[in-house]
């Protein structure tokens, strides 16, 4: 069974682009942030991944990220600087006055919850889904891969690498211009920044997803970090009921 949406609010980020983010539960808040071209409800409320971290005493905030979903996609170069997702997350924070809370997010999400921890924010766990080491230190090379998706938008025939991604943007009404910038703020971190994520951390990932190289590699790379597997690939193990099972565990831990 699909679940329903949930009711949109929205906030001005730092610099003015507005935002959009939705919310569910009572408790200990935790923000979670969906994967590249995704959206808030696709990967945390359509499956059911909200609902179960809610029912374990949490208050779930999930924004659409900047390009995504509900919030804006600006043309304007300006609106593009780097880390710009992690300054949104703090924009968000501050909005909601939160102090003490988790962290977590998918693919993109994850990326964005490790830029804005080494950016400074402390939140008191973080959860990394479909994320593996190169991920990170080898960005580069995924942006390369979905810069040319969007290129080949109008193109690309099934079978090609990039077709399922081309499809997936299409469904999500990824704005094309806006998505071009924004991955263009992406760089790669340094993994020896990482030994300066000292709280806990859940790596969470599909038993076939390699989308974003080694889980377990990032796990060695960062101080206190656990894995846990889950069924399926990049693409399917999000909408898995065991994925927000195990995130419920960890953060009610």
């Amino acid at each position: 069974m699909v679940a329903p949406d949930l009711p949109v609010h929205r906030f001005t980020s730092f610099d003015g682009v507005e935002l959009a983010w939705r919310e569910t539960g009572a408790g200990r808040p935790v923000i979670l942030l969906h994967g590249l071209f995704s959206s808030a409800y696709v990967n945390w409320i359509k499956f059911g991944t909200a609902a179960r971290i809610a029912e374990a005493g949490f208050r779930v905030i999930m924004p659409d990220l900047r390009c995504h979903g509900d919030s804006a996609a600006p043309h304007d170069t300006a609106a593009y600087s780097p880390d710009v997702l992690a300054r949104d997350v703090e924009a968000l924070v501050d909005r909601l006055a939160l102090e003490d809370f988790d962290l977590g997010g998918f693919s993109l999400g994850s990326r964005t919850t490790v830029r804005a921890v080494l950016r400074g924010m402390r939140p008191r766990r973080i959860v990394l889904g479909g994320m593996g080491l190169e991920g990170l230190a080898g960005w580069r090379n995924r942006k390369r891969f979905f810069l040319d998706a969007i290129a080949m938008a109008d193109t690309a025939k099934r079978g090609d690498p990039h077709w399922l991604s081309i499809q997936f943007m299409k469904t999500m009404k990824i704005d094309p211009v806006a998505a071009t910038l924004l991955l263009e703020t992406f760089a790669d971190t340094d993994p020896a920044e990482l030994s300066e994520i000292m709280m806990p951390t859940l790596l969470v990932c599909g038993v076939d997803d390699d989308d974003n190289g080694s889980a377990s590699a990032l796990q060695a790379a960062l101080p206190d970090a656990r894995l846990v597997t889950v069924p399926g690939t990049h693409m399917s193990s999000v909408t898995s009921p065991e994925m927000g099972s195990a995130m419920a565990a960890f953060l009610i831990a």
